[in-house]
């Protein structure tokens, strides 16, 4: 499995840092991931399933013109779902995790985590609390196992947000 660590983006001190953090940071994924269909600034759908560690209140900032809306739906019913673009992984149980994973693999669903930050789950993105910032690691196995594409500059996407 090949793991790489990326940037961070810095949490404000405040009761909402968190939060804003958290949600500029799956934004800025999302906006450098491409789905076959090829639109950047299309409306994506993303299936929240279990409970987000890092916060709930869920509502990434995508930059530009891209949006994402938030369902919070189970295991079960997110494999039933043919309309998630985006899969957000909170805390599970692993044998629902795994399930999901195998399910995802070589569909257009691009896999965020904030329950897995050694990444080693196969969860494409893998958020992680940090003393004062949020960070990320990138699972370029799971991505490359995909058939979205996802733009190499991700790397930097927190290095500039405050």
């Amino acid at each position: 499995m090949s793991v790489q660590a990326a940037s961070q983006t810095i949490v404000e001190d405040n009761v909402d840092g968190m939060a804003r953090a958290v949600n500029r940071m799956v934004g800025g994924i999302v906006s450098y991931a491409r789905w076959p269909d090829g639109s950047a600034t299309t409306s994506r759908l993303m299936c929240l399933v279990g409970s987000p560690r890092l916060t709930e209140r869920m509502a990434p900032d995508v930059p530009g013109t891209g949006s994402v809306v938030v369902r919070r739906v189970s295991a079960d019913a997110a494999m039933l779902r043919t309309d998630c673009d985006i899969l957000f992984l909170g805390r599970m149980p692993v044998a629902d995790r795994r399930q999901l994973i195998a399910w995802v693999r070589g569909r257009p669903i691009l896999t965020i985590t904030d329950d897995d930050a050694a990444c080693i789950y196969g969860a494409m993105f893998c958020l992680q609390n940090r003393p004062a910032s949020v960070s990320f690691s990138v699972n370029l196995d799971a991505i490359g196992r995909g058939p979205l594409r996802i733009d190499p500059r991700v790397l930097r996407i927190g290095g500039g947000a405050s």
